[in-house]
């Protein structure tokens, strides 16, 4: 699915002892507001609408290329 990016002015103190705090803990900021960013998808989005954006996804993913085998050699040996 493609990514977007979402931008919010927020206090910088704050935003500071967030980051502080958070990295005492080993937490991950960016992956802590992605968690809670889709907390407010699955609370406000109805079920068969993330049904729908997830089947989406999922035909719009273009299907892996297969590795080619290398072909083998004939080993036969004619009599």
């Amino acid at each position: 699915m493609k990514k977007t990016s979402v931008s919010i002015m927020y206090d910088d103190e704050k935003l500071n002892a967030i980051r502080l705090y958070m990295s005492q803990r080993d937490l991950d900021f960016k992956e802590e507001l992605e968690k809670s960013v889709d907390s407010l998808y699955a609370k406000y989005v109805p079920a068969n609408v993330r049904e729908f954006i997830d089947m989406k996804s999922v035909l719009a993913k273009p299907p892996k290329p297969k590795k080619q085998k290398p072909q083998e050699e004939n080993t036969e040996v004619a009599t």
